[in-house]
């Protein structure tokens, strides 16, 4: 049989309209298929009516828990935002009642482990002699470097080249938030940085916002205090 006889067995697209007239005409053969009625959610009632009620009941529950699901997720997010910004809060007046810049680093370190589960908390600076006590030391250039660039302000997520920020904690780090600071006059850089140990912590699709306002409360506070 060659393509032209081959076309002219070809079943014709099946119109709804079609489909419509074929049940009008044969009105027991929807109900007399229990393996179709089970496919398609129906039941027939004993006065022969085909019950619609299942499917459109299964339809509506669908919906109801997608609805649910989704109002749960904006609930649990919006619980976790809201306790974030309170340890955020908490943690603001405990670096407003340091009494020097060596407290100060005690603090943003304690505040990580206590208040955010964190492994470390380190304030790094760039100088050349030595930083207040408990501090990081970094040569000029560095914070730059850390970060990824003069332009960029904050960085989020797996850095294994910024591990030595974390000095001996640096073992137990794997992610990190780290937000540049600029502190004194004239201007010294220097990093606010937080670490890890879950490699989802931190990541860098994630905002900044929070850490960087912890940044800004840093270097207001240290500036109490001259650097020597």
């Amino acid at each position: 049989m060659d393509g032209s006889q081959g076309d002219m067995f070809e079943a014709a697209p099946l119109e709804p309209a079609a489909v419509r007239r074929f049940l009008a005409d044969n009105p027991d053969f929807l109900r007399n298929d229990e393996g179709l009625l089970a496919e398609l959610g129906l039941k027939v009632r004993a006065d022969n009516v085909v019950e619609f009620a299942p499917a459109a009941m299964a339809r509506v529950h669908a919906a109801h828990q997608r609805e649910a699901e989704q109002r749960q997720m904006l609930e649990t997010t919006a619980r976790a935002n809201f306790a974030a910004q309170a340890q955020t809060h908490g943690a603001v007046v405990d670096l407003l009642d340091a009494r020097n810049n060596s407290d100060l680093a005690r603090r943003v370190d304690e505040l990580a482990r206590t208040r955010f589960g964190l492994a470390a908390g380190v304030i790094a600076l760039e100088c050349e002699g030595l930083p207040p006590a408990g501090w990081k030391a970094l040569v000029e250039g560095q914070v730059d470097l850390i970060l990824g660039g003069p332009q960029r302000m904050a960085r989020m997520g797996q850095v294994p080249t910024a591990l030595g920020l974390f000095g001996p904690d640096a073992g137990s780090v794997a992610s990190m938030a780290m937000v540049r600071m600029a502190i004194w006059e004239p201007s010294r850089q220097g990093i606010l940085a937080f670490g890890s140990a879950d490699p989802e912590g931190f990541t860098p699709d994630m905002g900044s916002e929070l850490v960087a306002f912890l940044a800004r409360v840093t270097e207001r506070t240290a500036e109490r205090w001259p650097l020597l």
